[in-house]
């Protein structure tokens, strides 16, 4: 008689589902916006500054080239050996600054989405809350649904009640060792 009543105990609820779109999600938040906005303006910059530096070592590099093909495979002179060590300096130089670059903005990018993430869970919890649901599901991860389970509307709202904005920092030092990109 008692293994009846044990098996009933231990039944899981029954599935209220809702779906969220979370690339809309990081698409559309108002917070999502402003700083995608500012990381394509990064992003520019960035290429921007790549073609200066590569159009100003370009003229040298083809200049050092055609003085070593005009010298028919006889070896440089000094003056010749100092220009080349000369320019692969610079092009270290340049190729150091971009790297950075490049390793601030990523290191922007990923703060940014930490900071969305951690207001992007409770929004999708309050929502579930206030639906009556006991999981959320990405739109990615179903086959088919129906349109009325849908809340990426309403997870946005609270997103964005909650996330007017974020911070354009690069992470913190100890973080950046230890967050992946997403």
């Amino acid at each position: 008689m008692a293994l009846p009543s044990v098996a009933s105990a231990q039944r899981a609820p029954a599935a209220v589902i809702v779906v969220v779109d979370t690339d809309r999600v990081y698409r559309e938040c108002t917070a999502c916006r402003t700083a995608q906005t500012s990381l394509q303006g990064q992003v520019t910059a960035l290429q921007t500054r790549q073609q200066t530096l590569a159009n100003g070592l370009r003229p040298e590099g083809t200049a050092i080239q055609n003085a070593i093909t005009a010298l028919a495979g006889k070896a440089p002179d000094a003056a010749l050996r100092a220009r080349v060590d000369a320019f692969q300096k610079r092009q270290e130089t340049a190729n150091q600054e971009l790297g950075r670059a490049q390793q601030n903005l990523q290191s922007v990018q990923a703060n940014v989405l930490r900071q969305i993430n951690e207001r992007l869970n409770p929004a999708i919890n309050q929502v579930m809350t206030a639906r009556g649901a006991n999981l959320a599901v990405d739109t990615d991860a179903t086959l088919a649904r129906s349109q009325g389970l849908d809340v990426t509307a309403d997870v946005l709202a609270a997103l964005n009640r909650t996330l007017p904005s974020v911070s354009l920092t690069p992470l913190p030092q100890a973080q950046q060792q230890t967050t992946p990109g997403r």
